[in-house]
């Protein structure tokens, strides 16, 4: 009451001439906006519906089915742990079986090791390319394998690349010196001193504690000492 003590006549009443023609917009188009919030409803029960009783029943199925294979895997039995057998669902049935849940992406991962231990290098960037992860370990961990089995394939440029995402994509003293190690290696092998100098340098200045870092005086001196 008191701001509209304050308001002159003429803004008293523009703002009645407002509410007039908002009143006036939703009389005219009411049908329209139940419609819009009906929309909203319906998607909105349907996604809830969907994720309740599909979604998640599938994703509980899943983690249960993925057991056995995971504990191939952990044993090294990278073909058993791909194919299963009568008893328990391998990787690449729960990846075909349980798609687009967090399992089925976990086994992208686990594919893509396997294959790579297996020596098929091809099929392991095809299902490392496949799974996503936010983890500070897994993810830079998928990207360097993709980066060892462009290795394994002689392509030493796409290996390069994805040591150098592997090393960028999470800083931790576990991944990050290893794979700045590994695409210093690869520049080096491509001629690229400078590059490989560059991250020797990076790895001497910031991980000088870790494993790569306590002999990489010697490769950095391979490079200085030839200039």
């Amino acid at each position: 009451m008191a701001d509209n003590k304050n308001k002159t006549p003429d803004q008293l009443k523009t703002i009645e001439e407002s509410l007039t023609k908002a009143e006036m917009y939703v009389e005219d188009n009411k049908n329209t906006l139940m419609g819009i919030v009906l929309a909203i409803i319906v998607c909105f029960s349907a996604f809830f519906s969907y994720d309740r009783f599909y979604m998640q029943p599938k994703e509980n199925n899943a983690s249960t089915e993925i057991y056995m294979a995971e504990k191939k895997f952990e044993q090294n039995k990278f073909q058993e742990a791909l194919d299963g057998d009568e008893q328990y669902a391998g990787l690449l049935e729960i990846i075909d079986s349980y798609s687009g849940t967090k399992t089925a992406n976990l086994a992208e991962y686990y594919a893509g090791i396997s294959y790579l231990r297996l020596g098929d290098a091809e099929a392991a960037i095809e299902h490392l390319d496949n799974f996503s992860s936010d983890d500070g370990i897994l993810a830079p961990i998928s990207k360097g394998a993709i980066g060892d089995a462009f290795s394994e394939l002689g392509q030493d440029e796409e290996a390069l690349e994805y040591y150098i995402k592997a090393a960028e994509l999470r800083t931790n003293n576990f991944t990050t010196p290893v794979y700045l190690m590994k695409a210093a290696n690869a520049a080096y092998s491509l001629g690229q001193k400078d590059k490989a100098l560059n991250l020797y340098t990076r790895i001497e200045n910031e991980f000088a504690t870790s494993r790569e870092g306590q002999n990489i005086g010697k490769y950095i001196a391979r490079i200085t000492s030839a200039k």
